[in-house]
This record gives structure tokens, C-alpha cells and sequence, in this order.
């Protein structure tokens, strides 16, 4: 299930009454990004778009709840999980940032109406959520199906390999990269919902 960032974001944006001008003054981002946002012509970060939201004064799942299921659904297949942001891709910050890592996060079901999300993430190689730690009121852990996953949990860093998992307090700054030459696969867990 596709979701078009572009088209949500101007209809909550016009919904508010904002130009693209005010909402990028309250969300502290350039003018530019918000059109071309819009446009879908460019994809912003996790972090770049979760400064757009709170400009909103969205959530992540209120922004893509417009695509979700019926809540009383109980089995998905492949095709019904909610392609929440595979037109974002992240930088690599620092030496690497000419190179693009693409990062796939699909949602199992409604996680608004179990107060859970369930998703499906693939990191590609060099995939890094950016250089901007995330923070938010949540709790979260997952399991690395497949390849390497480099995560930055407060001063805590470790490299994950298949089969290991973390488990953390999601208000602590925290950053996931993908540091090896594969995919890497993560089957994820967050309460309440973030995404």
C-alpha cells in the first residue's frame, strides 16, 4: 500500500489554514522544503519530517492514519501492510553523505486502535535515520532479522547482528545505521505509536 507523503502533508497544511512559508516558519525548516515536499520531488528525513508534523501539531500516526485498516482485522498479508515511508530516503551525515541509504518502514494493521505499531523495517546499506537523534514518548524494541544494524541509544552504541535484539525507553536520543554491505531486515515494536 503506497502512501503519498505529498499529498497528505498539503491537505493537513491546508486543513490548518498555514501557507508553506508559516508552516516552515513553525517548524523551523527552509520554505523550499515544505514545496518540494508537496510535490513529492524530494523526500525528507525521519527527523526533518518530524519537525514538519510537530509544526503541524501531528503525530506521526495521525499523519498516516489516513491509510489505516480496519482495526478489526486480524491477518495481513504482504500487499496490505501500510507502506509508511518508502519515498524517504536518509543521508549518510559526515563523509559519507553523497551516498543514500533508502530505509522501509511498513506497518502492520491500525496502531492507533491497539495503541501498538507493529512494523517491518528494512535498512539498505549506508540507511541511517540522520545526524538528528530521535526522542519521543514511547517505548521500543525490535529483532534484526538480517545484516547489521549500528544503534545509538544515549551514550550507548552497538552493532546488532540477526537474532540480537534491544529493547529501550524511546525518550532517551536515540539513532539507527545500517553499517554493513547488506540489507538489514527489523521486525520492531513501539507503544504508543511514533511512526
Amino acid at each position: 500500500m503506497d502512501f503519498d507523503v505529498g499529498a497528505r502533508l498539503r491537505e493537513l497544511r491546508t486543513t490548518a489554514g498555514l501557507s508553506q512559508r508559516e508552516l516552515a516558519a513553525r517548524a523551523g525548516v527552509p520554505h523550499g522544503l515544505i514545496a518540494t515536499v508537496e510535490q513529492n520531488k524530494s523526500s525528507p528525513s525521519v527527523a526533518s519530517l518530524r519537525k514538519i508534523l510537530d509544526g503541524l501539531a501531528v503525530s506521526f500516526v495521525d499523519f498516516f492514519s489516513a491509510a489505516a485498516p480496519r482495526e478489526d482485522k486480524v491477518f495481513f498479508s504482504a500487499d496490505e501492510l501500510i507502506d509508511l515511508t518508502s519515498v524517504i530516503p536518509s543521508v549518510i551525515p559526515g563523509a559519507l553523505a553523497a551516498k543514500k541509504g533508502r530505509i522501509t518502514f511498513r506497518q502492520v494493521g491500525d496502531a492507533r486502535a491497539h495503541n501498538l505499531q507493529i512494523l517491518h523495517e528494512v535498512y539498505e546499506p549506508g540507511a541511517d535515520t540522520g545526524k538528528a537523534m530521535l526522542a519521543h514518548a514511547s517505548r521500543e524494541g525490535g529483532v534484526v532479522i538480517s545484516g547489521l544494524l549500528e544503534i545509538t541509544v544515549g551514550q550507548s552504541v552497538k552493532v546488532l547482528k540477526a537474532g540480537e535484539a534491544y529493547l529501550f525507553d524511546s525518550q532517551i536520543p536515540h539513532r539507527f545505521r545500517n553499517v554493513g554491505t547488506e540489507p538489514c531486515e527489523v521486525v520492531s515494536a513501539c507503544t504508543p505509536p511514533y511512526l
